[in-house]
């Protein structure tokens, strides 16, 4: 399978799920049948979204068409998307700019990057690159994770640890939000590159090794990035709470730097 058809899939499965979490009552409609099914039918989103029943099941089942930005607004717009889902699905149809050639994953990070780093030390900060791959991080974030340092460059996955490093997950007292979060976050950053040969390649590896990402992944699950009071059980310094916010450099905007800063009471 192709890129293509590998983002052509993508976007029909994301429709699926979506319609069939409708709730009919909302839109003023009865439930359907004896078994009182709560999501639309295809006929009910493609009069909604002013296109033929045959159009949007081509489109549920990833034919391919090229449907229009116009056509794709009025989707959104019919299955109530939020912000981040109607941009992911706009993203993944090619209707969002692609990131620029070899920029997703730079393979030094800048200096000044490194050292903005360590200037927030001692709080825990480290940056991502378009992969989610931990490319930099401080004193006090190796600190709080000593797996990141221990891994192999390769293995310096945000998601490949949260859903496959047990001591990672024993630290995260809501592993299950917590996870399921991060991965919604990745889905909504990552539309445009979807049918990407390493977006596919992570994706297939971590359905392998966790049950619980493929169960996740399934879900389609699409939020943007929040500041959010994250939580931690550190072996040794016990619970520690800290505020999680997010910056991204002008001059590396491939890149996103994490930062925990102590927690407001």
């Amino acid at each position: 399978m192709d890129a293509e058809e590998l983002t052509r899939h993508e976007l029909g499965a994301f429709l699926r799920r979506k319609r069939a979490a409708a709730n009919r009552a909302e839109y003023g409609l009865p439930p359907v049948g004896r078994s009182r099914v709560s999501g639309l039918r295809r006929e009910e989103i493609a009069f909604l979204s002013g296109v033929s029943v045959t159009w949007y099941t081509w489109l549920e089942q990833g034919r391919s068409i090229r449907p229009s930005r116009q056509v794709l607004d009025a989707v959104a717009v019919g299955l109530r998307l939020t912000q981040a889902e109607h941009d992911y699905v706009l993203g993944i149809a090619g209707f969002a700019p692609l990131p620029a050639a070899g920029s997703a994953a730079p393979d030094e990070v800048p200096a000044h990057v490194q050292h903005l780093l360590d200037a927030v030390d001692p709080a825990p900060a480290f940056a991502l690159n378009g992969r989610w791959d931990i490319c930099a991080w401080n004193s006090s974030y190796e600190r709080l994770f000593p797996a990141v340092s221990a891994a192999h460059a390769e293995e310096r996955n945000l998601l490949s640890f949260v859903f496959t490093h047990p001591a990672v997950r024993a630290m995260l007292p809501d592993w299950e939000v917590t996870s399921r979060r991060f991965l919604a976050e990745y889905r909504a950053e990552t539309g445009t590159r979807a049918g990407g040969p390493e977006h596919v390649r992570l994706i297939a590896r971590l359905r392998q090794e966790s049950e619980d990402f493929a169960r996740a992944w399934d879900d389609h699950e699409v939020v943007r990035f929040a500041s959010r009071r994250r939580s931690f059980l550190h072996p040794v310094d016990g619970e520690v709470s800290y505020e999680q916010i997010a910056l991204a450099p002008q001059d590396a905007p491939e890149l996103r730097i994490i930062a925990y800063l102590p927690a407001r009471s």
